[in-house]
């Protein structure tokens, strides 16, 4: 990302922080690794694995890895704007949670149900995202487009008990170790004032 970028965000963000804790939504993939990231964010206080964009009745493992549900695996980010921005928590999940230039697919794990999305819950988090992805193309930062949706949160639903925590629970599963242990890694190396 280049520093310009991050700068313009950070203005754009400066007006819509406040002392009272936000919450963000993002869907990168599996939420195993999205989810381990975000952990290790200074100023978030909570981060839940669930499902959003599609419905109540279809919001359960099983039928989200079918593919035709309309949800992502996502993750639900509550954070403290006074240590941490919305602004830098889009750059951490362009950065390091996940590949924003895959359509409907991340590593190993392909369907819609692994596509990135931004599910903005108010005006302020659509403009920064909106803007976010603008600059990223207009930048050309990445050598493929940006493939991540904008879209509004309709309602999140956290995922069953044993996808919570996973990568904490799980350190030494194989998926965990090719694929999500090494996003935390690139978090403490990029980010190091964001890392706890």
């Amino acid at each position: 990302m280049t520093k310009n970028i991050f700068l313009a965000l950070l203005l754009l963000n400066a007006s819509v922080a406040t002392a009272a804790e936000q919450t963000a939504v993002f869907a990168g993939g599996c939420f195993w690794g999205v989810d381990a990231v975000f952990k290790h964010v200074k100023g978030v206080t909570e981060v839940v694995s669930g499902y959003a964009g599609g419905n109540a009745a279809t919001a359960h493992y099983e039928q989200v890895s079918n593919g035709d549900t309309g949800h992502a695996e996502s993750v639900r980010i509550r954070f403290n704007p006074e240590q941490v921005s919305f602004a830098q928590l889009l750059q951490v999940f362009v950065s390091v949670a996940h590949d924003a230039t895959q359509l409907n697919r991340q590593g190993p794990d392909t369907g819609s149900q692994y596509r990135s999305v931004i599910f903005y819950s108010n005006a302020d988090q659509q403009k920064i995202a909106a803007t976010y992805i603008r600059q990223l193309e207009a930048a050309h930062t990445f050598a493929r487009p940006v493939m991540t949706q904008v879209v509004p949160l309709k309602q999140f639903y956290p995922a069953e008990a044993y996808h919570q925590n996973y990568l904490a629970l799980h350190p030494e599963q194989m998926y965990i170790v090719i694929n999500d242990q090494p996003k935390v890694e690139r978090l403490r190396k990029q980010f190091p004032s964001l890392y706890q």
